[in-house]
């Protein structure tokens, strides 16, 4: 039976006891209606934590105030009940591991938290670099980490530094990527994440050369998967202090990875559906610029014969805007060009191969013009035909200027042509030696007066053809037609060793094709040529303006031709002493009597020319 004095001893301790709780508890903010209205079974974790250490100060105090009564009770001839002190020994470490608890499970439950609010914060941007920095963010924050690294897989197998943050959210520079490429290495193989309390004491890295040479000391790393594929690692450390990390910390940090590599993943396939499409678009864009600025006319068709392409080129040349083009069926839309192109196309499509040809259409706008038209299958990646490509050339201003072109080449000799450049034309000339020949149709003066002129055109032509094409056929450069003469050089614009032998050949030639041609003419149309050559100096080069400018050559060497050339006979040859000079040994002549020629005093020593020995 208790005596009176424990009674009172006990209720003295109890009664300080409650007097402090209702102490501790007056002192907190009343609760809000709010707060009490809250849903059975969400206690606030934080603060029972708190209320815990409160009371566990309060038994602390407590048995503080009760030690320091003994006196009193003892003056009172009373005395604490055996245990009391102990007791409450006890019981202030039972509320210091309630304490340790309920804040582990604090901190579990705010990572939990933040592990299943984080993964919609990632999930809801599909930029890699906004991803890959609320991750490393993300990291640090739910492992208390002082630096992370996130490395993600290159093509080649290698990691590669994607994002580098501190606690403050700051980038790191590369120059601060001091980390264990040893525990990065192991969990890209293995596949299987590490976590380390003290680097420099755990025997598995401790004499890694990065490990001491970095002092690290906490470090967690966790590999990056999807669908078991190891996509990246992060790797996260605290280079002060020890302890940090733990193996809930593994298991947390592992699972938020699962969700990060997922983020990451569609955020680089996002990122590399972009680049594919700006590279098409890109692609697009040149090809459209391609198609508009080439001169050939573009135009494709779909399977159903409808125009999905017309380019500038083709507006232009069949003067038909692409707007009315496009959409439409080919036979509406385009002019029409013959009775081929719908054969063309249908050659093509069942066929598969391609097709050519030329058309000479009549477009309005425009007139007649030569088109050429090339027609090939149009593929897709699979190799299956998908319409029709049509090449539209051009070719009327093309074939006009070769049919120009042609003209110029029976009035110029192709020596000269070849010599020409547009760049660097212009008149003067140079001395050179050159043997120039002279021939004249005898007799022509009087024959034109009774001959019809579309006839009389048509005789001469006939003539000075031959006489140019003997000319052209030993490589002498036609210099002009004389009315009814022609005038033609050697040795000149291109040099010729053998240039006054050259000239002898052409003239019989000449002679030959002459009779030849009287052979088929009836007689009162045959005629013949009375010929002079002559060898010297002279001025050759371009004369006249910039508007017309003829090859020419100049010089008393060209005029002496020209006088002797009167001289000769019908059917007659005539070398002055230079030329004879210069071919004594290879022909056979008859020296003739010198004979006076107009521009000169003395009289000039010619020569028959007979033949060749």
């Amino acid at each position: 039976m208790m005596s009176i004095r424990e009674f009172e001893t006990r209720s003295f301790a109890k009664n300080i006891l409650w007097y402090y709780c209702f102490r501790s508890k007056s002192e907190q903010a009343i609760p809000s209606r709010e707060h009490r209205s809250k849903v059975a079974g969400t206690t606030d974790v934080s603060s029972a934590s708190k209320e815990l250490g409160e009371l566990r100060k309060l038994t602390l105090d407590i048995k503080a105030l009760l030690s320091s009564q003994k006196e009193t009770l003892a003056k009172a001839k009373l005395s604490l009940p055996p245990g009391v002190s102990d007791g409450l020994t006890q019981l202030s470490a039972t509320l210091e591991r309630l304490s340790r608890s309920v804040a582990e499970q604090e901190q579990e439950r705010a990572q939990l938290q933040a592990l299943a609010s984080i993964g919609g914060v990632v999930n809801s941007s599909l930029d890699l670099t906004t991803v890959l920095n609320e991750v490393m963010d993300t990291i640090i924050k739910l492992t208390g980490a002082e630096r992370g690294f996130l490395m993600l897989k290159n093509p080649k197998g290698g990691l590669d530094f994607r994002i580098a943050r501190n606690v403050d959210r700051e980038t790191l520079q590369a120059s601060s990527f001091e980390i264990s490429r040893t525990i990065v290495d192991r969990v890209a193989r293995t596949g299987e994440p590490v976590v380390t309390t003290n680097a420099q004491e755990d025997p598995r890295f401790g004499k890694q050369e990065s490990v001491v040479a970095f002092n690290l000391r906490s470090i967690l790393c966790v590999p990056l998967k999807v669908k078991g594929e190891l996509t990246g690692v992060i790797y996260s450390d605290n280079r002060v202090r020890t302890g940090l990390f733990n193996e809930r910390d593994r298991d947390i940090l592992t699972a938020f990875a699962n969700q990060a590599a997922v983020a990451i993943e569609n955020a680089r396939l996002f990122e590399s559906v972009k680049q594919s499409l700006n590279e098409v678009t890109r692609l697009k864009n040149l090809l459209d610029n391609v198609f508009a600025s080439i001169n050939s006319g573009v135009i494709t068709t779909d399977v159903a014969d409808r125009i999905t392409l017309f380019n500038r080129a083709a507006e232009t040349i069949l003067n038909v805007p692409a707007r009315q083009a496009v959409g439409a069926e080919y036979d509406k839309a385009l002019p029409p060009l013959d009775g081929g192109l719908a054969h063309a196309l249908t050659e093509v499509k069942t066929a598969d191969k391609a097709f050519a040809y030329e058309v000479k259409p009549t477009l309005p706008g425009r007139g007649e013009v030569d088109l050429s038209l090339s027609l090939s299958p149009l593929k897709d990646s699979s190799r299956a035909t998908q319409g029709v490509a049509i090449v539209l050339d051009d070719q009327t201003e093309r074939k006009r200027l070769r049919s120009k072109f042609e003209l110029f080449q029976k009035m110029v000799s192709p020596a000269v042509i070849e010599r020409l450049n547009p760049n660097q034309l212009k008149l003067g000339g140079d001395r050179q030696n050159v043997t120039c020949i002279f021939a004249d149709i005898r007799g022509f003066t009087n024959f034109s007066e009774y001959l019809d002129p579309v006839q009389l055109l048509d005789v001469l032509n006939r003539y000075l053809g031959a006489a140019a094409d003997a000319v052209l056929l030993h490589e002498g450069t036609l210099d002009k037609f004389l009315g009814d003469a022609v005038m033609a050089i050697f040795n000149a614009p291109e040099q010729q060793e053998d240039h006054t032998i050259r000239a002898v050949r052409a003239a019989l030639q000449m002679r030959n094709d002459i009779l030849a041609l009287h052979e088929v003419m009836q007689p009162q149309y045959r005629l013949s040529f009375g010929i002079a050559i002559n060898v010297g100096e002279a001025v050759v080069g371009l004369v006249g303006t910039k508007q017309r400018v003829d090859y020419t050559a100049i010089g008393d060497t060209i005029n002496t031709a020209k006088r002797i050339q009167e001289n000769a006979k019908a059917g007659q040859i005539l070398l002055s002493e230079t030329a004879y000079d210069n071919v004594k040994d290879q022909v056979i002549v008859v020296p003739l009597e010198p004979m006076k020629v107009k521009g000169r005093v003395q009289p000039v020593q010619v020569y028959e020319l007979m033949g060749m020995k």
